[in-house]
């Protein structure tokens, strides 16, 4: 499975692009473009690889991770892909698909388990591949997602974070919507967040 994190947008949103080297279908998820050099990058990184985008996937429904749906839809043809809680923030275009928790999404060779951990918004998935989670906005290296905006719970977020992320072993790699990439291991062990969920009263 290649992976390939580009940064992209006012708020550096992580947006990434997965495909299978042997079939080369490919995905991207949360195309927050919002330059028509974010769209550039992407689709040069896509090209490069000779890689044919079929689906967009947006981890949840927020603008700094759909801006771009539109015009990554328009220039590759591909289906927008969003869990149903978060499908109604999505207007022009809207969901093409919709996931629920369990789902699973594949290109090629490469295959993608929706979990839903709800929190940061209703609906708010994670998505598991082969030792990668691609998880949004509901964890990050060091920290956690926001929980303070529309839709948005701090019990949801600890029972998502507890039940869903940190199950999985250690050597996962996690890759967030906003900065650098960890390991569940990682965090387990050193994000101040996960040693006491108090917060989530």
């Amino acid at each position: 499975m290649f992976v390939k994190m580009l940064t992209v947008g006012a708020l550096w949103t992580n947006c990434y692009v997965v495909g299978d080297t042997k079939s080369l279908e490919a995905l991207i998820i949360d195309p927050g473009f919002d330059t028509d050099k974010d769209l550039k990058k992407t689709l040069d990184e896509v090209s490069s690889h000779r890689f044919r985008v079929q689906l967009i996937l947006n981890t949840h429904g927020h603008p700094d991770h759909t801006s771009g749906n539109k015009v990554a839809k328009n220039a590759t043809g591909a289906l927008i892909m969003i869990h149903e809680y978060d499908a109604p923030m999505l207007v022009d275009p809207s969901a093409d698909k919709i996931l629920h928790d369990g789902d699973v999404v594949q290109v090629g060779e490469v295959v993608l388990r929706v979990l839903h951990t709800p929190g940061h918004s209703r609906g708010s998935i994670s998505l598991l591949g082969d030792n990668v989670v691609f998880c949004g906005d509901t964890l990050f290296a060091g920290s956690i997602g926001r929980f303070d905006l529309p839709g948005g719970s701090g019990e949801e977020l600890a029972r998502s974070i507890k039940n869903r992320l940190l199950i999985l072993p250690d050597h996962v790699k996690v890759c967030p919507g906003h900065g650098p990439a960890t390991t569940i291991g990682e965090e387990r062990r050193n994000n101040p967040f996960l040693q006491d969920f108090s917060w989530a009263v």
